[in-house]
């Protein structure tokens, strides 16, 4: 009955259930599971990683970072991004071939879809935003993309992690994040409320941090009560690598490493490594768990495999016909070098300095340590097929007209080399316009590393300052995860340009911004403190006290949404199809975005909205709504943006529910979260 097509995916999943010895049902469990060849079960499940390309043994496309996806503020090209790499996921698994651990199977651990609420934090490069709203929006595209659209199959099955609360790497394993309940349900949950209901996650990833002493991975409240419960999650519940040991060997809240694995499998954490393999028949047979909680948590795993069409025969699914052309097409890396320029940041632009002008040009410093090959892709990638570095893509881009030269000047976190510092700023001043390629790479910032700064790392600060000297002519390309406090750089050099990690095509996508063949239309994902100032510890997890644009009642360096461009757009118009609506209501913002300049371009138009009058803490203003839009010089375009009154809702805790309370709520529309062009008034009644 289980490998019949035609019969319900319940029955089938129950009727294979029925079959397995507790060994076999174990060992499914295990999320490095081998399949079972008496039954025809196939090895579907071994898990990977897709976070911008495929981790795989063989070359795969490699797209820029998350962080510079959630620059992009442009949902369809990350579902568009995702909708590849799922292509080349699926194509690895058709062909048979070996990941980074196993076999490629089905399960791929992405997105990362936790918010850089601390700057200092090791893994914003993983991420999409500090913004609730924003991480939502760009978490449900990239799990659309990747998961497909057929009626019927799933492409791949994506695991959104970490869930919850996870944005500290120092004591990760161990730490126990102190969050109130309203906190909980306005920043640290919505998002992932998001991924579940709309973008229908098949897999979710249990973090290794405990909530209020509550360890993830056995935390009803958030596994049953809050995924399952409230949210209808119809996937499965898997752990961090080792999380239910570690409640034996960091939290030290269960001695017996069988009781833990009962506990969890209790709790709704339905996966885990070998130790599920090794203690789940223990356990049964120890009485500490039922052969039906068991069923439960296989029921689920094996329900996304049905779901993936692991079961069926091949001709059935379209996805099993995607062949291994698709990997590293024309299309794709096409894509992956869009998406770096969609991503590329002006931060800022002092009197028009760039882009470069290319006639007037006969020489070009490029200087840094991430000035040739070797600026970083970020994590959780194999190795690039190539990497065109910014060196290459300038000479590339100019050709024999323009001598482009190159020093290095010093490295990433290394100390001052005097002599490398003075052959770069000797370059500099020889040249034309010096290019300063500074930032970070996975020393300064990655899992397990925080950094305890914002500043440039090792001697890059002083190679900025001998550089400028020799050339004032200096422009600052910012290649990093985290945000950099550049306030020396901002007060003196003319121009400064975030480009992320930008994947395998970066220097071209750089040269391409420089020289003004492309018109940056990026925005900042996350704030850019002028320094640590204000901003809390990062053991401090009540973001009112001061975290993000939310509550930060500091001056930024460079605000949230903050991304200049070449050209000026032009706000007017703001109207709100009601002026007045209920709780229950809904009403359209439009207004006019026109092109005032004369380049074409793209801007990011930004809605927030802020309650007036509250009786308790309200953030400072809070995004609600975005669009990219693309225009010719002198073109106007319309643009609505939808505001449901459950978006002015805030998290009650005397009854314990989101309620909309009647009154008066600005409605604000801009550039950037402080840069608005437009303000209106909405009035909610009861």
């Amino acid at each position: 009955m289980y490998l019949d097509p035609s019969t319900p995916t319940e029955q089938r999943v129950a009727n294979l259930i029925g079959r397995m010895t507790l060994e076999e049902k174990a060992q499914q469990l295990n999320h490095l599971n081998v399949g079972i060849p008496r039954l025809k079960v196939p090895a579907w499940g071994g898990w990977n990683q897709t976070l911008h390309g495929v981790w795989s043994k063989q070359p795969t496309t490699l797209f820029p970072a998350p962080i510079a996806m959630g620059a992009t503020w442009d949902t369809a090209l990350v579902q568009t991004i995702t909708g590849a790499m799922s292509d080349e996921a699926r194509a690895l698994y058709n062909i048979g071939a070996d990941g980074p651990r196993s076999k490629h199977g089905l399960v791929f651990r992405s997105p990362v879809i936790n918010i850089s609420r601390d700057p200092r934090w090791g893994r914003i490069q993983e991420v999409f935003s500090e913004d609730p709203f924003l991480t939502g929006r760009m978490g449900v595209g990239y799990i659309q993309g990747l998961q497909g659209d057929n009626p019927h199959y799933l492409k791949v099955a994506a695991t959104v992690k970490h869930f919850a609360v996870n944005n500290v790497e120092t004591n990760r394993q161990r730490l126990s994040a102190e969050v109130d309940e309203r906190n909980l349900m306005e920043y640290w949950l919505p998002h992932w409320k998001a991924a579940i209901m709309e973008g229908h996650a098949q897999s979710v990833m249990a973090s290794y941090n405990a909530i209020n002493d509550a360890p993830d991975a056995i935390n009803k409240y958030l596994l049953t009560d809050i995924l399952r419960g409230q949210w209808k999650f119809d996937g499965f519940v898997t752990d961090d690598l080792g999380g239910v040991n570690l409640l034996v060997a960091a939290h030290h809240i269960i001695e017996d490493p069988v009781v833990a694995t009962a506990e969890a499998i209790k709790a709704g954490c339905d996966s885990d490594d070998v130790q599920y393999e090794t203690n789940i028949p223990l356990a049964v047979k120890r009485g500490l768990l039922q052969t039906t909680e068991v069923d439960r948590a296989l029921g689920r795993v094996l329900g996304v495999g049905f779901r993936l069409g692991a079961f069926d025969p091949p001709e059935m699914n379209p996805y099993s016909r995607i062949s291994a052309e698709v990997i590293r097409s024309p299309e794709h890396l096409k894509l992956s070098l869009q998406t770096a320029l969609e991503s590329m940041t002006l931060l800022s632009n002092r009197n028009n300095f760039l882009p470069l002008k290319k006639e007037t040009l006969k020489s070009i410093a490029v200087i840094g340590p991430a000035g040739d090959a070797a600026f970083e892709t970020g994590n959780y990638y194999g190795t690039p097929a190539r990497k065109v570095g910014p060196f290459q893509g300038l000479k590339e881009a100019l050709g024999s007209k323009v001598k482009v030269e190159y020093q290095q000047g010093t490295g990433f976190v290394e100390a001052a080399d005097a002599a490398l510092i003075s052959r770069a700023a000797e370059l500099a001043r020889k040249s034309d316009v010096a290019i300063l390629f500074l930032g970070t790479n996975l020393k300064v910032e990655a899992e397990g590393r925080d950094r305890r700064d914002l500043n440039l790392p090792g001697a890059q600060q002083q190679l900025m300052e001998a550089v400028y000297a020799a050339n004032p002519k200096t422009v600052l390309v910012l290649i990093n995860a985290g945000p950099l406090a550049v306030t020396w750089a901002n007060d003196h050099l003319p121009a400064i340009v975030d480009a992320w990690y930008p994947g395998e095509d970066g220097g071209t996508a750089i040269a391409q911004v420089l020289l003004g063949n492309y018109n940056p239309g990026g925005h900042l994902p996350y704030t850019v403190y002028a320094s640590l100032d204000g901003v809390p510890p990062q053991n401090e997890y009540d973001v009112t006290k001061g975290f993000t644009y939310l509550y930060f009642k500091g001056i930024p360096l460079y605000a949230f949404g903050h991304g200049l461009s070449y050209t000026q757009f032009k706000y007017s118009n703001i109207k709100l199809s009601q002026n007045k609506i209920s709780t229950a209501g809904e009403v359209d913002v439009s207004f006019d975005l026109q092109n005032s300049g004369s380049r074409g371009g793209s801007e990011v138009a930004q809605m927030y909205v802020h309650q007036v009058k509250s009786n308790v803490v309200q953030p400072i203003k809070s995004l609600r709504g975005f669009q990219r839009v693309t225009l010719d010089p002198g073109e106007t375009k319309h643009v609505t943006i939808a505001l449901p009154a459950s978006q002015l809702s805030y998290y009650d805790v005397v009854t314990h529910k989101f309620i909309v309370v009647p009154g008066m709520f600005n409605v604000m529309v801009g550039s950037s979260s402080d840069d608005i062009r437009l303000r209106t008034d909405l009035e909610i009644t009861n």
